[in-house]
């Protein structure tokens, strides 16, 4: 591969990454700007009631949990 060859696959590198990196911040600019400013209606949608139940551990056994932190596939039901 001559030098010449070598300086346009570079060229070629350089700007499609910089035309990527244009483009990811023409779409990702405006969806980091708002999630920035949040309003305090969406702010109060957002938020869970609290009366909605009562909690329900998706633990079920002590030997269980020995299990999965041991490494091992759960046995235990």
């Amino acid at each position: 591969m001559n030098l010449m060859s070598r300086l346009m696959i570079g060229a070629g590198v350089a700007g499609s990454l910089l035309t990527g990196g244009v483009i990811g911040a023409t779409i990702a600019g405006p969806l980091a700007v708002s999630a920035a400013t949040s309003s305090s209606a969406a702010a109060t949608a957002a938020s869970p009631a609290a009366a909605s139940g009562t909690f329900v551990s998706n633990e079920t056994a002590a030997a269980r949990e020995a299990q999965e932190n041991a490494g091992q596939m759960p046995t235990v039901p």
